[in-house]
């Protein structure tokens, strides 16, 4: 092997590890994670919301066919 091809593999190998380390550390980044969990616990609190507001919008629509 000439000195060329080992330094080629040897990049090539430099590469592949440091590459192969770069999507371990991307399948284990956690970041985000905190903003999805508020993200839903919004969505939740704007659907509870909702149904309240359907019950009490309801409850006031009977009551306010009952007087007529």
């Amino acid at each position: 092997m000439t000195e060329l091809a080992k330094q080629l593999a040897a990049h090539a190998h430099a590469l592949t590890v440091a590459a192969r380390q770069r999507l371990a550390e991307l399948r284990h980044d956690e970041r985000g994670n905190f903003t999805i969990e508020q993200a839903l616990w919004a969505a939740a609190a704007v659907a509870f919301v909702a149904v309240v507001v359907a019950a009490i919008n309801a409850f006031l629509s009977r009551q306010i066919g009952l007087l007529h």
